[in-house]
């Protein structure tokens, strides 16, 4: 993948840690400094993603773990092929709500049920999925860091809760953990940002971070 041109950002956090906020606010960045980017999302960010999306955040769906894992895959890779890896190799900087982080910390971790041998399996089959169909991983990640029961209780101010936010808070606990994993073991790419405070200092510290490491 060495004929990739652009760079790779991605944001990662439980529920109502402010993404969309600072996403904003450093695609913002990004245009006043001239650079060319493609903000996007997961699961989601292509025509055929975004259907998958539909399917996986309804209330309504009823599915077992590895069919709801399967189906974030399916639609990364299509996400993958027909929107990131087009942009990178354009020369644009692809700004990302959650990429393959996200399935670690939330399958991974989130639907363990506290079972270790459980997790171990899940986090397995992450990993797995992630060597047989990723072909990019992000240049940088931003794990924006906030206590698991003030982000829900933030996240409970906003609209309906979806799929993923009905779920009880051992189950963000655990997500949590899974973030706590990754930045202890991937330092270089995976970097926590303090989601406390005002949203100008949040940016502010996700600003630095960018110009540090990309």
């Amino acid at each position: 993948m060495n004929n990739l041109t652009g760079r790779f950002i991605s944001f990662e956090g439980t529920e109502g840690v402010g993404k969309t906020t600072a996403i904003n606010n450093l695609c913002q960045k990004l245009e006043d400094a001239g650079i060319e980017y493609v903000h996007t999302r997961e699961p989601g960010g292509s025509d055929f993603a975004e259907k998958l999306r539909d399917i996986l955040l309804s209330p309504a769906t009823q599915i077992n773990e590895d069919t709801e894992l399967l189906l974030i895959f399916a639609a990364r890779s299509d996400h993958l092929a027909n929107v990131i890896l087009p942009a990178l190799k354009a020369g644009k900087w692809v700004i990302c709500d959650r990429f393959v982080d996200s399935s670690f910390a939330y399958q991974g971790f989130g639907r363990s049920s506290d079972n270790e041998n459980h997790a171990i399996a899940m986090q397995a089959k992450v990993k797995q999925l992630t060597a047989d169909f990723v072909e990019k991983m992000p240049d940088l990640t931003l794990w924006l860091d906030l206590p698991v029961k003030e982000g829900i209780e933030r996240a409970g101010k906003r609209s309906a809760a979806d799929r993923f936010e009905q779920e009880a808070v051992d189950f963000f606990e655990r997500v949590h953990q899974g973030y706590q994993y990754l930045a202890k073991n991937e330092p270089e790419r995976f970097k926590r940002i303090s989601a406390s405070g005002t949203a100008e200092q949040v940016a502010k510290r996700i600003w630095q971070a960018v110009n540090e490491n990309v």
